[in-house]
Order: C-alpha cells, then sequence, then structure tokens
C-alpha cells in the first residue's frame, strides 16, 4: 500500500487501525475455543463429540459477532469524522473499509478450525494454508490495486478485496482438510450444524470475555495511538504505521508460541501432570524472549532495511517518513522482549483457564499506565 503513496498508506493505516479494534475482540472469543478442546482432550484422549460440539458452538459465535462489526465497519467513515480525522483520509478508509469487512467472517471461522488441529497436534496444515493465502494476498493484491491481467487498478479498495479473499480462502482451505484427511474427518465437524449446546456455548463466553477484553486492552491502545497520529500529520501516521507493523511481523513468533503453549498446557492440565504444565511453558518463554530480544536489536541496527520493505526509500517525497519510522523503531525495539514475554505467559494461563485475573493486569497496565 506504501506504493501508492504516503496519503493512501496513512488511510490505510486508519481504515486497518478502526478494523483491528472489533475485529481482536471477537478474536478472543474464537481463542477460547483452543483450551477448553485441549482440556478436553487431556481429560480424555478420544472426546469426538465433546470436541465436534466446541467447534459447532464456536462457529455459532462467529456468525453471531460478526454481524454487528459488519454494521460498525460498513460506517466507518462516519466513525473517523467522528473522531476528528482528516475527511480525505477517512473517505479513503472508509471506502477500504467496506471491502476489507467481509474478511471478518471466515477469518473467525478459520480461527476456530485451527484451534480444532492445534488441539490434536495437527497445526501443520495451518501453516501450509496460511504460507499459500500470504501468496494469494500478494497476487490479488497485485492484480486489484495495481491493476493488472485487464482487470482496472482498485487502489486502496484493492487491498481490502484482496484481503477478504485471502481470509475466505483460508477457511475453504482448512474446511476441506478438516473433512477430507483422515485424522479429521471422523469427526464430523459440520454436521448437525444446527444443533445447539447451550451449556457449551456459555462456557466460551465465560472463558473466551476476559481473553477477549485482554487483547482489546493490548490492542486497542497501539490503535489509539495511530488515530492520535492521524490528528498530527499524513506523514506521522504513514511513519507510524510502518513501525507497528515490522513490531507486528515479529510478535508473529511469540504469538504462534502463545497458542502452542496454550494447548500443551491445556492437554498437560487436562491429563493432571503439573510437571508437563512447568515444561511447556518455560520451554516457551525462554524461545518467546529471546528471539524478541533478537528482532529488538535488528531494528536498532538494520532499521532502514526493514522500511524500505514498506515504502521506496529513494523518493525524496517520501524523507520524512523514513525520518520518523526510523525514530519509532527505536521505541518499537525496547518494548520486544516485555511484549513476547507477556504473550507467552499469556498463553501459559489461558492453558489453565485462567483468564479473568489476566484481563485486570492487562487493563492496568495499558490503560491506567500506558
Amino acid at each position: 500500500m506504501g506504493r501508492l503513496g504516503p496519503d493512501t498508506l496513512a488511510a490505510g493505516a486508519l481504515g486497518a487501525n478502526l478494523y483491528f479494534m472489533p475485529l481482536i475482540f471477537g478474536l478472543g472469543l474464537m481463542l477460547a475455543t483452543s483450551p477448553m478442546m485441549a482440556t478436553e482432550l487431556g481429560r480424555r484422549r478420544h472426546s469426538v463429540r465433546d470436541l465436534r460440539r466446541t467447534v459447532r458452538q464456536g462457529l455459532w459465535l462467529a456468525i453471531l459477532i460478526s454481524i454487528p462489526i459488519w454494521v460498525f465497519l460498513w460506517h466507518g467513515e462516519s466513525v473517523l469524522l467522528a473522531m476528528g480525522q482528516e475527511p480525505r483520509l477517512a473517505h479513503q478508509a472508509g471506502i477500504y473499509l467496506r471491502w476489507l469487512e467481509w474478511a471478518v467472517l471466515p477469518f473467525y471461522g478459520y480461527i476456530v478450525l485451527r484451534s480444532f488441529i492445534s488441539a490434536l497436534e495437527r497445526p501443520g496444515w495451518a501453516l501450509v494454508i496460511v504460507f499459500v493465502a500470504v501468496a494469494c494476498n500478494a497476487f490479488f493484491n497485485w492484480v486489484f490495486m495495481f491493476g493488472n491481467l485487464g482487470v482496472a487498478a482498485m487502489g486502496i479498495s484493492g487491498s481490502g478485496l484482496a484481503t477478504s479473499l485471502s481470509s475466505t480462502l483460508m477457511f475453504a482451505g482448512l474446511a476441506a482438510v478438516v473433512m477430507l484427511e483422515q485424522k479429521f474427518r471422523r469427526y464430523h465437524l459440520f454436521g448437525r450444524f444446527w444443533r445447539s449446546d447451550w451449556p457449551r456455548f456459555k462456557g466460551l463466553l465465560r472463558l473466551g470475555l476476559p481473553i477477549a477484553g485482554i487483547l482489546a486492552f493490548e490492542v486497542t491502545i497501539f490503535n489509539a495511538a495511530a488515530l492520535l497520529m492521524g490528528l498530527i500529520d499524513a506523514d506521522s501516521l504513514a511513519a507510524h504505521a510502518i513501525a507497528i507493523q515490522i513490531a507486528s511481523i515479529s510478535f508473529m513468533v511469540p504469538l504462534g508460541l502463545n497458542q502452542a503453549v496454550t494447548v500443551r498446557v491445556g492437554l498437560a492440565h487436562g491429563a493432571g501432570n503439573p510437571e508437563g504444565v512447568s515444561r511447556a511453558g518455560w520451554t516457551a518463554f525462554v524461545i518467546g524472549v529471546s528471539f524478541m530480544a533478537l528482532m529488538g536489536l535488528v531494528m536498532i541496527l538494520w532499521p532502514h532495511l526493514l522500511i524500505s520493505a514498506f515504502i521506496d526509500l529513494t523518493d525524496p517525497a517520501n524523507a520524512r517518513v523514513i525520518a520518523l519510522a526510523v525514530s519509532f523503531l527505536v521505541f518499537a525495539a525496547l518494548f520486544q522482549i516485555f511484549d513476547g514475554a507477556q504473550a507467552v505467559t499469556a498463553g501459559m494461563l489461558r492453558g489453565l483457564h485462567d483468564t479473568k485475573v489476566p484481563m485486570i493486569y492487562a487493563a492496568i497496565g495499558y490503560w491506567g499506565i500506558g
């Protein structure tokens, strides 16, 4: 998106930040399926019915939470104008959001199915599908954003369409895997989809709402910072968007460890194995903190190399954006270790179904102190 210019990058950053605010809350609800299924498997290794019902109620929840999010994002331009953003940027961001919002439901469905295969200790399929989706997203952006293969250039709208199509492919791909792969097929995840299980649905909400709260407190503090940057000028917003995207990419490793340690701790907890809980937790913690320390060093030593992936370093018009992005990366580097540590420990506690106290700490840390 940076290749379309600083203004387009700034508008995309505004739209993306508004998009992630409700998306991340719903994501927390979906993530509750992972510790529930891991604990069920730890308690009873072949609990086919329990897993099927948890997946079904997770997909129900995905549909229900997507509806208000769609309505909110459809009026994204009005929301941004009410926040005092520049009208020209708010207009572009609003157009972007009307294409991007259709990624919400398939993304949630993918998260539920990924939790299922991860609980069965077969996450490789999710990795393959994500790699394919990333490649498809790059291809779709090339086609729709810049107008290739006979398609008219859509600009920022094309990026939203590309993401929605990629999310749909992710869900469709993983749905095909769980229906066709021998180890997953016997669970009949989509059979009798209309049947309710209200106690399990309430259990998902009870476990998922604090997780949603933790993620909302964490992500919205960064979203708020981006919106404040938009009140300064487009260059500051674009530079902030670059720095945050780089930090977000490095965060993917502790985020993956978060999901892995949730499953490993959940399995050990369900089996009544405290040594397994401790071993899984400490292993993930050491890996996560070590990786983030390395990434912080890279951000300080080679900032221009990282920034070049998002914006043309040779264009004089981008000089101020680049200078600001370099300074922002220094601050991003400083919180890498702590961000990795909290992500992994949150996953450990989630595997133990301990989510309420971490939510309180998140509220105090991000919005009380931050």
